[in-house]
């Protein structure tokens, strides 16, 4: 006859029941959401290194700190305790695929830099460039270099004199009919050979806003008012630190580890990179 109310709490049959779950591995993916069960850290894997000779993994939480912890027993996933063990790495399916989407050439080395070169703004467009065409780039033998603001240019296509065989991409940041970039570009222009420079642009403030919001858990990018600085006023809507540059610095590299391939960006910022790219790249 069954026991409408369960086995005696002290017989041997429920102390073998009532026994503490055993941990079970569990790859620490990246976005994978864990609970170190020692420090109540609740956060995101952000990536697994070695550092000091052993595996460690980077957790982030959602407030955009990072904390270090040793890969293995002592976390939990959904309530049920894990051993984080090293990702595998996935095995080929088919022809890899760079960043942007275009087919990377098996074994290809970097290419010898041309005398062509693309010109951005700043850092952080380099920075972006190079994540997602970065592949591709070195492939073709193009090298981004830094413009340090458009305001520059004129002087710098002075200094460069480009011809053809030596070409000039140039992406300037908020390049719209009418405004100060658009005056600058056309300056520029009647000042070099025909065909020889190429400047396109994008409409937003800054490079930030060619990623996806979604990529950063917005919808859309917050307006930011005149007279403010649009990064520091970016951060203050979203509720991270702006005081300081290094917190632009960082907020930035947060932005940046959160774009995959050209999918997490703006149409407008990818066009005109592929066209930049194309333009300095023909024969």
């Amino acid at each position: 006859m069954t026991d409408r109310y369960g086995p005696d709490v002290l017989s041997a049959a429920s102390a073998r029941t009532h026994r503490r779950p055993t941990s079970q591995p569990v790859a620490a993916d990246r976005g994978l959401v864990v609970e170190e069960v020692t420090t109540g850290w609740v956060g995101a894997v952000v990536r697994v290194e070695k550092s000091g000779g052993e595996h460690v993994v980077v957790l982030e939480d959602r407030r955009g700190k990072t904390r270090t912890f040793r890969l293995g027993p002592g976390f939990w996933v959904d309530g049920k305790p894990v051993e984080l063990t090293a990702p595998k790495a996935a095995a080929p399916t088919g022809p890899k695929r760079t960043a942007s989407g275009s087919l990377a050439a098996p074994d290809q080395r970097a290419r010898v830099a041309r005398g062509s070169r693309i010109w951005v703004e700043g850092k952080h467009d380099a920075e972006l460039v190079e994540k997602v065409w970065g592949d591709d780039l070195r492939a073709e033998g193009v090298v981004v270099e830094l413009l340090d603001g458009v305001d520059n240019l004129v002087d710098a296509l002075h200094e460069f004199r480009p011809e053809r065989g030596r070409r000039v991409g140039v992406l300037v940041d908020h390049l719209v009919p009418g405004s100060k970039e658009q005056r600058i570009a056309d300056e520029a222009l009647r000042g070099v050979p025909r065909d020889t420079v190429l400047v396109l642009g994008h409409p937003y403030v800054d490079v930030w806003q060619a990623v996806r919001p979604e990529r950063i858990g917005l919808t859309t990018w917050p307006t930011i008012e005149r007279g403010t600085e649009w990064k520091r006023g970016i951060l203050r809507e979203l509720g991270w630190p702006a005081d300081e540059q290094a917190d632009v610095a960082r907020a930035w590299q947060r932005i940046l580890r959160s774009v995959r391939s050209y999918a997490d960006l703006e149409p407008s910022l990818l066009g005109r990179v592929e066209e930049l790219i194309d333009f300095v790249t023909a024969p």
